[in-house]
């Protein structure tokens, strides 16, 4: 065998590996809950953070995200449960437990104050972890930095009462299990640039952060 064949065979070996190989794919959702808080707001959020991923990071997210609501065993299917909304937020006793034994077992919430929800979404957190409080997170903290560098934190991506975005987390047994963007509005970023009219610095800097929130998600 010369060496012009052994090259051609090696190409070819390459090549199929090459194009057999799959990234891991992954399906998200958004979670469903009751109280009457529009908890489908933004509902091109997801699809869009879902595709910048899958175009600038080694992603298989699947753009069309599940709609899954608080008290069905179905969250178990998925690693990442999204929750937005503007206002009220119950759970029931079971809901509150079917997301606590979730949580524990290794899922991910990431919730997203689209303005109004935090005096309902804390007490709602409450009756799935009394034990725990929302604590701040470093600017130091892994979430912040796993493909994207945000140094100062959680970016503001919408005015609201003009306070500071916080990054609050409940962390159960070492692991943060909870991820609580509050006064940011990352979800409006993630949003077709013609809903809300965001100029394309911002939006980046939204997508950005949902890029390094999924990317903790999946890998923590």
């Amino acid at each position: 065998m010369n060496i012009k064949t052994s090259i051609s065979i090696f190409v070819i070996a390459l090549s199929s590996v090459l194009f057999s190989f799959t990234p891991p794919s992954y399906k998200i959702a958004l979670l469903k809950y009751n109280g009457g808080g529009d908890w489908y707001a933004n509902p091109t959020a997801l699809t869009n953070l879902a595709s910048y991923c899958n175009q600038l990071m080694i992603t298989s997210i699947d753009p069309d995200y599940a709609t899954v609501d608080v008290g069905s065993v179905e969250i178990f299917n998925f690693p990442f449960l999204h929750m937005t909304g503007h206002g009220n937020v119950v759970f029931s006793d079971s809901e509150a437990e079917n997301l606590r034994t979730y949580l524990m077992s290794g899922g991910f919430l990431h919730i997203d104050d689209n303005y109004g929800m935090d005096p309902f979404v804390r007490p709602a957190m409450k009756k799935v972890f009394p034990e725990l409080e929302f604590v701040e997170l470093p600017f130091d903290h892994q979430i912040y930095h796993q493909v994207y560098d945000f140094p100062g934190g959680l970016p503001k991506i919408h005015k609201h009462d003009d306070k500071p975005a916080q990054g609050l987390g409940l962390v159960y047994e070492g692991r943060l299990v909870c991820f609580y963007s509050y006064e940011s509005d990352l979800g409006d970023g993630w949003e077709d640039q013609s809903v809300h009219k965001d100029p394309q610095s911002i939006r980046l800097k939204a997508l950005q952060m949902g890029a390094n929130i999924l990317k903790y998600a999946f890998e923590s």
